[in-house]
């Protein structure tokens, strides 16, 4: 059995000290960084798709306000004109929070869902996770590599309608909590985002096609009781590499991911709706 501590509710005074210590490192290391980053976006798509996604924009949660829901398509639309068509050159770097830029009321961005401390409260720029949820997975279903990603130490919502494994996603938060995908292929990489009326979709295309085929795999998924009364939920998740004619070539572990339960264990599918 993993054991995982009982988490510790630290102050506001500590929590706000903390950010600003942490965000000052990170601008540090965005300065030394700086002629890595991708920054040129084109309009028109590269050739070839490497990955693609969607993921439904509104989706009913218990005790959570629909106007959250809707509010996070503006944030959504927004952070998606700073990323689409951006280029991911060869040694090239693609940084969420650099591109996109601190999601402020000054550039449209409203009060959307937030999570934080095992709960949800609402902030400006909320929901933008949907997007870095969206990025992260197709990243894993390609050749790139991922170098930093941040998944939330709570796990608030149950299971409904879950289409992906349990900790699949790339949570973000500005601006220490970044999500970062360097290219070490030979190819040029270009994202793509839509922000439709019902789905927000995404795809990775790239300048040749691909000769090989990625695939994730969740493997040792468990939910284990604590010493301390609390439950915690624990997965593996693999990435697989095929050839062309369907041979595995090699698999990797790509993210191990634990996180405390905010619900009872082994509830059914319609526990999180209202």
């Amino acid at each position: 059995m993993q054991q995982v501590e009982k988490p510790v509710h630290r102050s506001t005074l500590r929590l706000a000290l903390g950010e600003r210590f942490y965000s000052a490192q990170r601008r540090l290391l965005w300065l030394k960084m700086e002629h890595f980053f991708a920054k040129e976006q084109q309009d028109s798509p590269l050739l070839y798709c490497a990955a693609a996604h969607q993921t439904i924009l509104l989706r009913k949660l218990k005790d959570v306000d629909m106007w959250l829901q809707e509010n996070k398509i503006v944030n959504l639309r927004i952070a998606a004109k700073a990323l689409n068509g951006v280029l991911l050159r060869p040694g090239q770097i693609f940084s969420y929070w650099r591109l996109i830029g601190k999601p402020t009321k000054k550039k449209g961005y409203v009060e959307g869902m937030i999570l934080r401390n095992g709960g949800f409260t609402s902030g400006v720029g909320g929901g933008l996770c949907q997007l870095s949820n969206l990025i992260f997975w197709m990243t894993l279903h390609t050749p790139l590599t991922v170098i930093e990603r941040h998944r939330h130490g709570y796990d608030v919502f149950p299971d409904s309608n879950r289409t992906q494994p349990f900790g699949s996603g790339a949570t973000c938060f500005y601006p220490n909590g970044d999500l970062m995908i360097r290219n070490d292929t030979s190819d040029t990489y270009q994202l793509v985002i839509t922000v439709g009326d019902k789905y927000l979709k995404g795809e990775w295309r790239v300048s040749s096609e691909l000769q090989l085929r990625y695939e994730v795999e969740e493997r040792n998924h468990t939910m284990t009781s604590q010493y301390w009364g609390g439950y915690t939920r624990h997965n593996q998740l693999y990435q697989l590499c095929y050839d062309r004619n369907g041979s595995l070539l090699g698999e990797k572990l790509a993210v191990e991911n634990t996180a405390i339960m905010m619900y009872p264990p082994f509830l059914s599918d319609n526990s999180s709706k209202a």
